[in-house]
């Protein structure tokens, strides 16, 4: 019995590696979705387009904002300001340069606002908002390497005005509410 369990380890080793970095992404997505819907990991990791950096900064920032902690939405933050600067504009296209100009300064000011304001997670939030639209304008612009990302609607936030977010798992994990209402919201859009 163990060799028939150790040999079938081995085969689906052998599958994944073989299968190529998107397949290989994807499992790790995978991975990393159930792990996070059992609490035991916090870790986020997307498929490689220019962004990557900067969705994997924004879904841990999301992730933090769930769990109500400021420290660690402050370090996101500081993750993706980073990964902005590191943005690799030579393969855009006119297009893409243009929308990525357009909105990467913004980006930045609101990833700072959120490193810096570690204790105050309603300051966070609302600057999560205004990262949230650029985030969505990113991912039409680069892609989202094939992985399906969800489009968010929370209508209770910012006063019954609502707002949206970018979420890497189908279930609703609401960064606006955290705690108070964690499941408040409904998915509007699949990003594929």
């Amino acid at each position: 019995m163990k060799t028939i369990t150790f040999s079938m380890v081995m085969l689906t080793i052998v599958i994944l590696t073989s299968c190529g970095n998107n397949t290989q992404s994807k499992v790790s997505a995978t991975i990393n979705d159930t792990a996070q819907s059992a609490g035991t990991m916090n870790k986020v990791q997307a498929p490689a387009t220019p962004i990557n950096g900067i969705v994997v900064g924004y879904l841990q920032l999301k992730n933090s904002l769930v769990a109500d902690n400021g420290n660690g939405a402050a370090t996101a933050g500081n993750q993706i300001s980073d990964a902005l600067k590191k943005v690799d504009e030579g393969s855009f296209s006119a297009e893409q340069k243009k929308i990525y100009d357009d909105i990467k300064d913004d980006m930045q000011e609101n990833a700072e606002h959120i490193s810096a304001n570690a204790g105050d997670i309603d300051h966070q939030r609302e600057h999560f908002e205004m990262l949230s639209k650029d985030m969505a304008d990113l991912l039409k612009t680069f892609g989202n390497g094939g992985q399906a990302l969800y489009k968010d609607f929370c209508p209770m936030f910012n006063s019954g005005k609502g707002a949206t977010w970018i979420s890497e798992i189908k279930g609703i994990k609401n960064p606006y509410l955290g705690g108070k209402m964690p499941t408040c919201g409904s998915v509007k859009e699949i990003i594929q």
